[in-house]
């Protein structure tokens, strides 16, 4: 293996390397849960300097080629793993997901009485899972990545295994998302079955020549295009595939519950984008008119079922399947668009840049309700939140900021996510500019149930008896991170425009 590839394939190592170094420790010292959160921060930490070293990011940093490397190359030149800038900008965004949902972890589950060295293990196996998926270039990786993604997402779904909740919302996960995951599979068997390969370059070379009319599309061939619209919807929450995210988000614990509102949903794109644009660009015209159906339905259904919602949980759940709505405007904007125009590329930037801010703006807010739930007893009902900012001024000005950014209010980082996305739709015209007016509405819409939680924390007297909310010190770290990238990314321009580059440099190097 030469150096370039080692330097590719390091981040996964270290990764994979610290989940199995935390099983040891606490095997060797158990119950020592500050220790293990200590060390597993400190790795991720390293991994994150370790992406920014090897690369490739824009501006040629890194080690690595600014073309990338690929891994595991056949007698084609085709490899079933690739290090580009899109892996790159993949990676970092999960690290730092994985990270925030540790961080956010410890103070909630030690009350609780629920070992840290579990729950850190398997986020980061699951972690591990994205990383592949975000990789892979072939369709066999990219299933083994998938698993490798949700087996440890069903079980931190279930880890408050004597809330029956927990229970109820992981079993609902586990079986909607093993059918979600055959469904994807047969999908996988049916596309290798009518082009005879499992790579994703060889696939698309033979769907090129069925676009250029020299094969017909099959029958075969279309249903396994369907199978996989139909498997990756489930993963992302996509409407009328949405059924296990309410219950499943509200019988978690709270930070597991934050995990799976952005780790899950950012790798399921990733898939999409190493499949759809990868493999299926050249039949793109024929899958568009679904992507457009799921986006308006997604983002229209999400937001109206959470403005009736009073647990800020089940809010939370159905305001993310409203952002995966969101998302895939970008991806329509890439499939309307004409094949190498600037539009094309304008829609995955767009999509890449809404999914990395996305994932610590609403880690952040979960992470707010888990600050409040931090002494068992506290519910998450929005009433529990009524007089927090004069309880926990910190709290209720960071829990501020959040709703605002995901309600998309300028400077924050939420309006240029939702500004990107909208101007990509806008650029692409006919049906996708549709979807542009159908986002500003559903943002408009979604105000009113951010900003209730706004008004209960700021206009609403504390309940009789409300005890003083304490913030630990892993949670308030966490919260500082996060709310300083909201910020920042929203107000000093130079580093905005850095983020929106490190997009447009990774949706390049997918095109």
């Amino acid at each position: 293996m030469s150096q370039n590839e080692l330097l590719a394939l390091l981040p996964l190592i270290l990764v994979v390397g610290l989940a199995m170094a935390v099983v040891i420790i606490d095997i060797v010292l158990p119950d020592r849960d500050d220790l293990i959160s200590a060390i597993a921060s400190g790795g991720l930490i390293v991994t994150l300097i370790v992406i920014a070293v090897c690369g490739p990011l824009p501006g040629g940093v890194g080690l690595l080629p600014r073309e990338g490397v690929q891994l595991f190359v056949d007698s084609s030149g085709s490899g079933v793993i690739v290090r580009d800038q899109l892996t790159a900008f993949l990676d970092l965004t999960f690290v730092v997901i994985a990270l925030l949902s540790l961080l956010f972890a410890v103070d909630y589950l030690k009350p609780r009485g629920l070992p840290m060295a579990e729950f850190t293990a398997t986020l980061l196996f699951a972690i591990s899972g994205a990383m592949v998926l975000g990789s892979g270039r072939d369709l066999l990786i990219l299933f083994l990545g998938l698993e490798l993604l949700v087996l440890p997402g069903y079980m931190l779904a279930g880890y408050a295994k004597r809330d029956g909740l927990s229970t109820e919302g992981a079993i609902k996960y586990f079986l909607l998302g093993s059918f979600s995951s055959a469904i994807f599979l047969f999908g996988l068997a049916l596309v290798l079955g009518f082009t005879g390969s499992t790579r994703v370059a060889a696939i698309a070379d033979v769907l090129a020549g069925v676009a250029a009319g020299n094969a017909p599309l099959s029958l075969g061939l279309a249903m396994g295009l369907a199978l996989l619209t139909t498997g990756v919807a489930f993963k992302i929450a996509a409407v009328p595939f949405h059924y296990w995210t309410p219950d499943a988000y509200q019988g978690s614990p709270t930070p597991v519950t934050g995990y799976l509102s952005v780790g899950p949903k950012i790798a399921a794109f990733a898939l999409i984008l190493r499949l759809f644009v990868d493999a299926l660009a050249p039949l793109k015209a024929d899958w568009l008119p679904f992507v457009i159906v799921l986006a308006a339905t997604t983002m229209t259904l999400g937001n109206l079922v959470a403005v009736t919602q009073d647990n800020i949980k089940r809010m939370l759940a159905y305001s993310s399947i409203a952002h995966t709505g969101y998302m895939l405007v970008g991806l329509a904007a890439y499939a309307g668009a004409a094949a190498g125009s600037p539009a094309e590329a304008q829609g995955l930037e767009a999509l890449l840049f809404y999914g990395a801010i996305y994932s610590f703006m609403n880690l952040g807010a979960f992470a707010c309700v888990a600050a409040l739930q931090r002494r068992p007893g506290v519910t998450s009902q929005i009433a529990s939140f009524a007089g927090l900012g004069r309880r926990a001024p910190l709290l209720g000005v960071a829990m501020t900021l959040f709703m605002l950014s995901l309600t998309g209010i300028p400077p924050t980082a939420g309006f240029f996510a939702k500004a990107l996305v909208i101007i990509a739709a806008v650029n692409t015209g006919g049906w996708v500019a549709f979807l542009a007016v159908l986002m500003m509405l559903n943002a408009a819409a979604a105000a009113f149930y951010y900003l209730r939680v706004v008004v209960y924390m700021y206009m609403r007297e504390a309940p009789d008896g409300a005890r003083p909310v304490s913030i630990g010190n892993f949670t308030r770290a966490g919260l500082i991170v996060s709310a300083a990238l909201t910020v920042v990314i929203g107000v000093v321009p130079p580093v905005t425009t850095a983020v929106i580059d490190m997009a447009r440099e990774a949706a390049r190097a997918l095109l």
